[in-house]
């Protein structure tokens, strides 16, 4: 067919499709528009009611549809339904960002819908998207794909069984058995929101983040994919730096070696097996550190019985091995046969010795033991507990569960305890030592108050309770008959009974401060959140040095950590 021929049927189409206009059918500015036909031939046996344009020598055939132009090398156009079938070596462009190219495509000029097949690819310039099938929906401004698409950036390979990709905000939304290969690390998800332009991801049901140093779970979340920093708001676990980190809110930044947790915290110690527990929590990877406080408890395990240690703050320092542990401010340790409270605990892996400072109060079972510094110090080989020293104003105290109003007493200047399968069983006091102690025959009947002084005294314990006691350097004293010995001088100077302030559980490590506690709320674990919009904002403030500054705010402030020495 000659070019005149062809230009006289171009100019019969645009009758047509005029026609149509005039008679109710589809308006003009819908109609696909023929650029360049290259020849033309009808088939009717094929393709009943088609017009078929192949190219010829000098191009391929052309067509245009409201900002989009289409090339093959073969195009079946059904004037009458405003759609055609494209064939070979097909490329449609859309304004100056959007091309795909494919095999074979059928495009409905009506609904704007594209579908293509064979060796699909779409690019915007900075990513290159390719699958099977692919749908281009040009009135809603996205392409889909259900049967497996893989997208290439400049960071990033993702692929996914079903993609959709918003155009407008260069967003693509991947579903079922969604993957993303970094050199640094490697995503995988249900369901996952990628923003081409910032590289941003937003995470929806099972995901996980492995990087070569750590490890993030979550079925809600963000990640920064270029600086490897984001956060998780439902069921998110980190495990990071020997530790695991479990919380409603997560945070973790791998440049500055920082991970926070909010509310519902617990953080495990995989080399060590403690357990930390709070409202609120910091890990400092590069100084080995992880900073706790609102309702925080270090959890561990000593002669298969756990001891729950509490502090206004937690703080944990130091390499495996190496582990300090100190809990400042309104301190508290309980275990099932041994509790206490201070102002500040500190506990180091390396010497086994926990230290109670200032004003430490100490009960072992019903023995009350208080002095002006008390340590406990532990077989870190056998991981029991060794020794007790309490140093200066030891005072040891129990009630007397016969009688029930009088109280045992020993108190020196120093104490010294041996423990023997856990448990306390003898008992030095040393330097101006004194006792005393109701004595009882085999019937529980009274034989009478030992008050008694010496240079040391050694008490031999059963049961937790005195069994023997050896007086040693010119012990000077009496075994007194109860009606000999007034009330009045039946407690030794600088008695009292703290028995009301004993800790009897876990529970009771706690204030009501710490119960009362009010949560964080968690933007989006109740209501879902405007991801464009929360896209859009953090873009704002990235580009607006101001904004950015005042974004910093809204990230988790990191407490000042430093090393320092034991006490």
């Amino acid at each position: 067919m000659d070019l005149k021929r062809i230009s006289f049927f171009i100019l019969l189409l645009c009758f047509t499709g005029a026609s149509a206009q005039q008679n109710g059918q589809k308006p003009q500015d819908k109609q696909i528009n023929i650029v360049y036909g290259g020849t033309f031939t009808k088939d009717e046996a094929q393709f009943p009611g088609g017009s078929i344009f192949s190219k010829d020598d000098e191009r391929q055939v052309q067509f245009e549809h409201q900002g989009a132009d289409l090339w093959c090398d073969i195009a079946v156009f059904y004037t009458e339904e405003n759609r055609l079938k494209a064939i070979g070596n097909i490329r449609l462009q859309q304004g100056d960002s959007i091309e795909m190219n494919s095999g074979k495509m059928d495009y409905d000029g009506n609904s704007k819908l594209a579908k293509a097949w064979e060796s699909v690819d779409l690019t915007n310039g900075q990513m290159t998207l390719t699958t099977d099938t692919l749908y281009f929906d040009r009135e809603k401004q996205l392409a889909y794909y259900n049967s497996g698409g893989k997208v290439v950036d400049s960071a990033n390979v993702l692929t996914s069984k079903v993609g959709t990709y918003f155009m407008t905000p260069k967003k693509y939304q991947f579903q079922r058995n969604v993957h993303i290969d970094n050199p640094e690390y490697i995503i995988d998800s249900e369901q996952l929101d990628y923003y081409t332009t910032s590289k941003n991801a937003y995470m929806y049901g099972p995901s996980t983040i492995t990087g070569e140093e750590y490890k993030i779970y979550c079925e809600r979340g963000f990640y920064d994919t270029k600086i490897e920093r984001g956060y998780g708001i439902k069921n998110t676990r980190i495990d990071y730096d020997n530790k695991i980190i479990e919380g409603d809110s997560l945070y973790f930044d791998k440049v500055s070696e920082f991970a926070s947790a909010t509310n519902n915290i617990k953080i495990t110690d995989t080399i060590n097996n403690g357990v930390i527990k709070a409202h609120y929590a910091e890990v400092y990877k590069a100084l080995d550190s992880v900073f706790a406080t609102k309702r925080a408890v270090s959890i561990s395990l000593v002669e298969n019985d756990s001891l729950y240690m509490h502090g206004d703050t937690l703080m944990v320092t130091g390499k495996p091995e190496k582990r300090i542990l100190r809990a400042f401010r309104n301190a508290k340790f309980y275990k099932t046969d041994l509790s206490g409270k201070c102002d500040s605990i500190h506990f180091d892996e390396t010497t086994g010795i926990t230290q109670l400072i200032k004003d430490p109060i100490m009960w072992n079972v019903d023995n009350q033991i208080t002095g002006d510094s008390i340590h406990l110090i532990s077989d870190m080989e056998t991981e029991k507990l060794d020794s007790l020293k309490v140093i200066e104003n030891a005072f040891i105290i129990s009630l007397d569960t016969i009688s029930g109003t009088g109280y045992n007493q020993a108190k020196g200047k120093n104490l010294y305890g041996k423990f023997i399968e856990n448990e306390l069983k003898i008992i030095d006091l040393v330097a101006n030592t004194e006792v005393i102690y109701y004595m009882y025959n085999d019937d529980e009947e009274l034989i009478g108050i030992d008050k008694t002084i010496c240079s040391k005294i050694r008490l031999i314990m059963a049961n937790n309770d005195i069994e023997d006691i050896t007086f040693f350097v010119n012990p000077d004293g009496d075994i007194f008959p109860e009606k000999d010995l007034p009330v009045e001088s039946r407690k030794l100077k600088g008695f009292v009974w703290r028995g009301d302030e004993r800790i009897m559980s876990k529970d009771e490590i706690f204030d009501e401060d710490d119960n009362t506690i009010e949560l964080v709320k968690i933007r989006g674990i109740d209501n879902p959140i405007d991801i464009d919009a929360e896209e859009e904002e953090r873009q704002k403030n990235e580009n607006d040095p101001i904004n950015a500054q005042n974004n910093k705010a809204t990230q988790p402030k990191k407490t000042q950590v430093k090393k320092v020495q034991a006490p």
